[in-house]
C-alpha cells in the first residue's frame, strides 16, 4: 500500500513575487506590508529546547527578529525585545511571546548610542536575573543607490554605528551577565559573500559581522560562551519597501534560485539550533540560510 508524500516544494511553500508594489521611509513597519510576513504564528512548534533560558533579541519587533522572539518563546524561553521606535510592531511581538506563556520585556531606542546598550542590558538583568542568550539582530538598510556620490558620509556612518559599532558595545555589556552554556548569535547576511553595489555599506557591514563572528568566538569559548552567525539571503520583511524601489519590491527574491525570498519563520529554525544544546558543539560557524545562493 503507498502511503501518500507530504512533501512540499521549497519554491511554491511561501508566497511568490510579483507582489504588490509599495514603499515605506525608515525603520519599515511590519503591519504595512503586503502580503504580511510570516514569522511562524501559525506554524512553529516548539519542544522545550530553550526551556527557562532568558534571551535579549535587538530588532525583535519585526522581520527575522520577530519570527526568533516566537520560536524562543514557544521553546520556553524569555525574551527581552530591543526595537528602534516601531511600537505596533514591537506590541504585536509581546504578543505572541506572552501566548506562548513566556514572558516580554519591550526596550525602544537607538542601539548606536552606547548608553542605550547599556541600558537594555541593565533592564534585561533587572527584570529576568541574567542573560543566557544574546541575538544581535538589529540593522539598518538605506535605500539602494548608483552612484559612489550617494554613500554619504551621515548614511554609512549610521549604517556602521547600528550594524556593527552596536555589537561591540552590547557584547561587552552583556558578558558580565553571561555565564558558560551563554550563547551569542549573529546576523549577518549573504550580502557578506555577495554583496551588491546598491546596498554597498550594509554589505560591507555584514562583512565585518563575520570576522567579528569568528574572532570572537575563539575567544569566548575559553569562558564556555559559544559565538556563531546566521547569514539569510533575500527575506521578505520591512527591509524591503524601506529600501527597496516600489518596481524592485513587487519582484524582490523572483530572480533568485528560490525563486522567492525567504519569509522570517525559515530563519528561526537555525538560531534555535544554534541557541540550544543541539549546536553545543559549533563554534565561530555561519550558518546559511541562503535559498541556495551559497557561502564560501
Amino acid at each position: 500500500m503507498s502511503i501518500e508524500s507530504t512533501t512540499i516544494d521549497p519554491r511554491q511553500q511561501y508566497a511568490n513575487p510579483p507582489f504588490p508594489e509599495q514603499s515605506q521611509p525608515s525603520p519599515g513597519l511590519e503591519f504595512k506590508m503586503q502580503p504580511k510576513p510570516d514569522y511562524g504564528e501559525s506554524s512553529y512548534q516548539g519542544s522545550g529546547k530553550l526551556a527557562n533560558r532568558i534571551a535579549l533579541i535587538t530588532g525583535g519587533d519585526s522581520g527575522i527578529g520577530r519570527a526568533v522572539a516566537l520560536a524562543f518563546a514557544r521553546e520556553g524561553a524569555d525574551v527581552t525585545i530591543s526595537y528602534l521606535n516601531e511600537h505596533e510592531d514591537a506590541e504585536e511581538t509581546k504578543k505572541v511571546v506572552e501566548q506562548a506563556g513566556r514572558s516580554a520585556l519591550t526596550l525602544p531606542g537607538d542601539i548606536c548610542d552606547d548608553k542605550h546598550c547599556q541600558s537594555i542590558v541593565d533592564q534585561t538583568v533587572n527584570r529576568f536575573g541574567r542573560i543566557d542568550i544574546l541575538i544581535n539582530n538589529a540593522a539598518f538598510m538605506g535605500k539602494t543607490v548608483e552612484k559612489m556620490d550617494e554613500f554619504t558620509p551621515e548614511r554609512v556612518e549610521k549604517t556602521f554605528r547600528t550594524n556593527i559599532i552596536s555589537m561591540f558595545h552590547l557584547v561587552r555589556h552583556a558578558l558580565p551577565q553571561m555565564r558558560p552554556g551563554s550563547v551569542i548569535i549573529n546576523t549577518t547576511s549573504i550580502q557578506a559573500y555577495q554583496p551588491e553595489f546598491m546596498i554597498l555599506d550594509y554589505a560591507a557591514t555584514k562583512g565585518a559581522i563575520v570576522t567579528f563572528t569568528k574572532g570572537l568566538a575563539k575567544k569566548l569559548i575559553k569562558q564556555g560562551i559559544r559565538v556563531n552567525a546566521v547569514a539569510p539571503g533575500p527575506v521578505w520583511t520591512p527591509f524591503i519597501p524601506q529600501s527597496f524601489t516600489a518596481e524592485q519590491t513587487a519582484h524582490f527574491g523572483e530572480h533568485w534560485d528560490m525563486e522567492r525570498p525567504a519569509q522570517p519563520v525559515e530563519l528561526s529554525p537555525a538560531f534555535v539550533f544554534l541557541a540550544s544544546e543541539d549546536g553545543s558543539y559549533v563554534v565561530g560557524e555561519v550558518l546559511g540560510v541562503t535559498g541556495a545562493g551559497g557561502l564560501p
